[in-house]
């Protein structure tokens, strides 16, 4: 057994069948419908499609950051059983979360300090992050220290790439991203924006081009310019309950990068469905160090 707990948070929209099987300890991260708060249980339930249909139909799902008091509750058993702690954590220029992550952190070293904890702001959030995840675990399995896992993910974090169009921009809209003024034009004239996570954890659009299909090419585009080792890309596509459009791209992708090792195709998670909304397609993977 490792001297360290190996943690992350659901924000990486990591399959629930990942955490099984490789007994990861997770934070669960919460949203809001209707009133009501719930915790993103990566796809355990199945409630994906109804989620997504429901926004559809009108719902608008909210987020929230998780208190310091929540970090203390999942942090506080590791160090009381003698655990260091590797915490995973999404991007920090997405949410001002993790300085609730630091100030918990920070709480109980000084009641522990002989216990140690690294947190890495992998600068990712959804599949980008799950596929840090799933490396870096590979590391820590095979026996490596907290701190060589963690200079790993430092060296290696802004390889792990997202490019993604979403359908509606009102979702863009409503969390700020973009202008009311900018999402009215944009729907009339059947704009849909480039999505990429840059170098800085940001989420930045690098085109708008007219159309599903124009977009659809030109993520798989940017895919097939950012992919350097199609064995060890470790795609994802991530969907809103867009299946056909998932099954779309990758087709676009394989026929863009020859020899791409297997393609995972799941649902975006709650969180992040939030801010994107119904509809949304992205490919992810480990390629070249992030372009923008």
């Amino acid at each position: 057994m490792q001297p360290y707990v190996f943690m992350t948070d659901s924000d990486s929209d990591l399959p629930f069948g990942y955490v099984d099987e490789l007994d990861l300890t997770m934070v669960y991260m919460p949203y809001m419908v209707d009133g009501k708060e719930y915790l993103d249980d990566l796809g355990r339930s199945g409630k994906q499609k109804e989620y997504f249909q429901s926004m559809r139909e009108g719902a608008a799902p909210v987020t929230s950051l998780l208190p310091t008091a929540a970090y203390l509750e999942y942090f506080e058993p590791c160090f009381e059983k003698g655990l260091d702690i590797l915490f995973v954590a999404f991007s920090s220029k997405l949410s001002a979360t993790i300085q609730n992550v630091y100030a918990a952190r920070d709480e109980l070293l000084a009641k522990y300090p002989q216990r140690k904890m690294i947190v890495v702001d992998t600068l990712s959030i959804s599949a980008p992050q799950t596929i840090l995840i799933l490396k870096s675990h590979e590391l820590y399995r095979q026996g490596k220290s907290m701190e060589e896992v963690a200079a790993w993910l430092e060296e290696n974090k802004l390889r792990a790439q997202a490019w993604f169009t979403v359908d509606d921009l009102k979702y863009l809209r409503r969390g700020g991203r973009i202008s009311a003024v900018a999402a009215t034009v944009g729907t009339m004239l059947d704009l849909k924006p480039i999505i990429t996570e840059n170098r800085e954890g940001c989420l930045v659009s690098t085109d708008k081009v007219r159309g599903r299909k124009a977009a659809l090419r030109l993520i798989a585009d940017k895919a097939a310019a950012n992919i350097d080792d199609p064995e060890n890309a470790m795609p994802i596509i991530l969907h809103a309950d867009a299946p056909e459009d998932a099954a779309r791209l990758e087709v676009l992708v394989k026929e863009r990068v020859p020899g791409l090792a297997g393609i995972s195709t799941y649902y975006v998670g709650p969180v992040i469905g939030a801010h994107c909304g119904p509809g949304t397609v992205a490919i992810c993977f480990l390629g070249k160090e992030r372009p923008c």
